[in-house]
C-alpha cells in the first residue's frame, strides 16, 4: 500500500450497498475514504449520508461525477442505468467499478469500451466471486488438470430476503419520483427488446435479466476456470408463480457442463463451480454475499493408487468483496489493468445469447 486514501463516490444506495459496500469501504479507512453519495430517493440519501458521515448529497448522478476530488465511482444502481453512469463518471476522469451485470447490450458494452480507452480511466467490473480466494486457488488446481471430462456450475437459491433481513438492517423508502419509475420501466423494456429481440409479454424477456443477474456470476467464474463454450446444445426453463429454473447443456468440445441456475422460496444458497478429471475433482462452494464473512470454501477430490482423499480448503475468512476492493485499489494506484474488464464482462453476453437461442429453439 503506498500511503494513498482513494476518494469514492456511490451512486445508488439499495440493499448491495447498504449491507456490503458501504461497511466494506468503512472498514478499509487507510484505502478509501466515502466522499459523495447519490440515489434517487431523497430520504434514503439522507439517512445513508447521517449514518456514514457524507455532506456530499446528490439526486443527479451527472452531479455526484463532476465533483473534482472524487478518484473512483461505484455504479450500484439498477442494471438499465450502469452503462449511462459508467460513461458519464469516465468523461469526468473518474476510475469506475460497475456492479455486476455490467450492462445488458453489446452497444452498451463497446460504449463503455470506448470511454474507458477515450478518458484514459479504468473501469472493472465486480464480479466478486472470482476474487474469493477459494476461486483463486481452484483455478489454478483447475489449470494442472491433465484432462478435464465434464464441469457442472451451479447456482440455486432463495430469495435475498432469507438471508438480509435476520442479519443486516436495511432501509428503503416510497419517496421515489414517478417519472424516475416510469424512466426505469422504459429503458428496462427498450434495452430488453436491444438484448433479446423479444417483447415484454415474452416470458423469456424476464428470463434475461434473472440471466444478466444471477448468471453473470456463474457464467464469469466458469469463463475464468475453463474458458470459453463453444455453443449451448440445449436449454430448458421452468416457471412456476414463486420460482424458477434453468437448465443448460454448454459445449466445450471435448467435454459438456451441466449449468443449473434458479430461484424459489427457500432459506438456502447452494452455489458451485466443479470441475472433474478422471483422477481429480475441484469445486468451489460459495454461500451468500449477504452475510459477509461467511467463507467459501475449495474442496479437492482425488485418487492416487489405492488411495481416495477428500479435502476441504478455507484459504481465509476475508471476503470476496473486500479482496476485489484492494484489487481495486492496487489497480488505480498502480495503474493496471483488473481482472475483470469490460472486454472480459462483454463475453457473458455472448453466453447469454447462446443461452436465449437455445431456449427459443
Amino acid at each position: 500500500m503506498n500511503g494513498r486514501v482513494l476518494n469514492v463516490g456511490l451512486i445508488g444506495l439499495g440493499e448491495v450497498a447498504q449491507v456490503v459496500h458501504l461497511p466494506v469501504l468503512q472498514s478499509l479507512p487507510e484505502q478509501y475514504r466515502i466522499a459523495a453519495i447519490c440515489d434517487i430517493s431523497p430520504k434514503l440519501l439522507a439517512h445513508v449520508g447521517s449514518q456514514y458521515g457524507v455532506d456530499k448529497l446528490y439526486t443527479d448522478m451527472k452531479e455526484l461525477v463532476r465533483q473534482e476530488d472524487l478518484d473512483v465511482v461505484f455504479v450500484l444502481n439498477s442494471d438499465e442505468y450502469h452503462a449511462d453512469c459508467a460513461i458519464e463518471a469516465a468523461n469526468q476522469g473518474k476510475h469506475v467499478l460497475i456492479e455486476k451485470p455490467m450492462c445488458l447490450t453489446f452497444a452498451e458494452a463497446e460504449a463503455i469500451i470506448e470511454a474507458r480507452d477515450r478518458n484514459g480511466v479504468h473501469i472493472m467490473i465486480g464480479y466478486m466471486r472470482r476474487y474469493a480466494a477459494s476461486f483463486v486457488q481452484a483455478v489454478q488446481e483447475i489449470g494442472g488438470l491433465d484432462n478435464i471430462t465434464y464441469a457442472r456450475v451451479r447456482d440455486i437459491i432463495g430469495q435475498n430476503h432469507f438471508f438480509i433481513r435476520p442479519t443486516s438492517r436495511t432501509v428503503m423508502f416510497d419517496d421515489i419520483p414517478e417519472e424516475a419509475k416510469a424512466d426505469r420501466k422504459e429503458r428496462a423494456e427498450r434495452l430488453g427488446r436491444e438484448a433479446t429481440g423479444l417483447e415484454p409479454d415474452s416470458p423469456l424477456f424476464s428470463f434475461y435479466r434473472l440471466l444478466a443477474g444471477l448468471g453473470s456470476h456463474d457464467l464469469s467464474a466458469m469463463r475464468e476456470a475453463i474458458g470459453m463454450p463453444k455453443a449451448c446444445l440445449g436449454a430448458k426453463l421452468s416457471t412456476h408463480k414463486d420460482s424458477i429454473f434453468l437448465n443448460a447443456i454448454l459445449d466445450y468440445g471435448t467435454f459438456s457442463v451441466t449449468y443449473e441456475t434458479g430461484m424459489d422460496q427457500q432459506g438456502r444458497f447452494d452455489a458451485h463451480v466443479e470441475v472433474y478429471a478422471s483422477r481429480k475433482t475441484v469445486k468451489v462452494q460459495y454461500d451468500t454475499p449477504y452475510i459477509r464473512h461467511l467463507p467459501t470454501k475449495l474442496h479437492i477430490y482425488e485418487t492416487e493408487g489405492e488411495a481416495y482423499t477428500e479435502s476441504v480448503i478455507r484459504p481465509t475468512l476475508t471476503d470476496p468483496y473486500t479482496l476485489e476492493m484492494k484489487h481495486l485499489y492496487d489497480v488505480i494506484t498502480n495503474d493496471y489493468a483488473p481482472k475483470t474488464t469490460p472486454e472480459d464482462a462483454r463475453e457473458d453476453l455472448y453466453i447469454f445469447q447462446m443461452i436465449m437461442n437455445a431456449l427459443q429453439s
